[in-house]
């Protein structure tokens, strides 16, 4: 039986390469248990974490005749808000994280969504989706368990579905075109029967025509929420002729995320009635 001794030991190349290998992996950024150091622990994907670095950044927005209604979205990145601060500042309405797949909810849920009813804003939760977890059905349960619900108080917006770059691995979540707007279909078909509205869409153009081969299954049912820092919403996913709300900036005052909502209060009022 071999005796192991203190000291330096003698490496066969098979061993030197070995740790070559891992001295590389320290250097580039890798671990051997869960690849990219830089993948984010589950549950902490957030609405637009990939916007920035899939489709980059541009001017603010231009200036429009059309009346635009400011809101935010939250989630636990974000922890407890100073919402009299966004009300102030003529912030609206408000979208906070309830859920991810079937295993996370937003600690902060609470002060976030009541908070921002509190102060007098319209506010709704979403959902991140992660369509290689679990089904579109069982996410959709997940989150109206969870907070996704919706009831006509006329302050309470319908709950939205996050589907977007895959924070954790493989950008369409190893689903073919096809598969994805099943699995979307799957939730909206679930969320709709359990809530009575149809769920707002939000995703990014370039997203939604990579992973979904630009399905227009849904422009007739769910409200469009477009993500896109630049200019303009750009050309919108095809099926939709407009988009009922824009998230045009990461980085704007208190919250970071901002949007737009494509109308006056009173179009938002109608939205939350359903």
């Amino acid at each position: 039986m071999p005796v192991h001794r203190s000291g330096t030991a003698r490496r066969g190349p098979i061993a030197a390469a070995g740790i070559l290998l891992s001295s590389l992996a320290l250097v580039l950024g890798f671990t051997g248990t869960s690849g990219a150091a830089d993948t984010p622990p589950r549950g902490s994907a957030s609405l637009g974490m990939g916007v920035a670095a899939h489709d980059g950044v541009g001017g603010p927005p231009r200036g429009t005749r059309a009346v635009q209604t400011e809101g935010v979205d939250t989630s636990s990145h974000n922890g407890n808000v100073a919402w009299s601060t966004l009300w102030n500042s003529g912030v609206k309405w408000a979208y906070v994280k309830a859920t991810e797949g079937t295993y996370y909810t937003n600690p902060y849920f609470a002060q976030q969504y009541n908070g921002s009813y509190n102060v007098g804003m319209i506010r709704g939760s979403y959902h991140f989706a992660t369509p290689d977890t679990a089904s579109g059905a069982a996410q959709a349960n997940y989150f109206v368990d969870h907070g996704g619900g919706w009831s006509r108080d006329g302050r309470t917006l319908p709950g939205a579905l996050d589907i977007e770059w895959n924070p954790y691995g493989a950008a369409c979540y190893g689903k073919s075109a096809s598969g994805m707007v099943s699995w979307i279909r799957d939730f909206l078909n679930q969320y709709r029967a359990r809530t009575g509205r149809d769920a707002v869409i939000y995703t990014a153009t370039s997203w939604w025509t990579q992973c979904t081969g630009n399905s227009a299954a849904f422009g007739d049912t769910s409200p469009l929420w477009i993500a896109r820092y630049n200019t303009d919403p750009g050309t919108l996913p095809a099926g939709w002729d407009y988009q009922t709300m824009w998230q045009y900036t990461s980085s704007g005052p208190t919250v970071g995320d901002h949007s737009r909502f494509n109308g006056a209060y009173d179009r938002l009022q109608a939205l939350a009635n359903g």
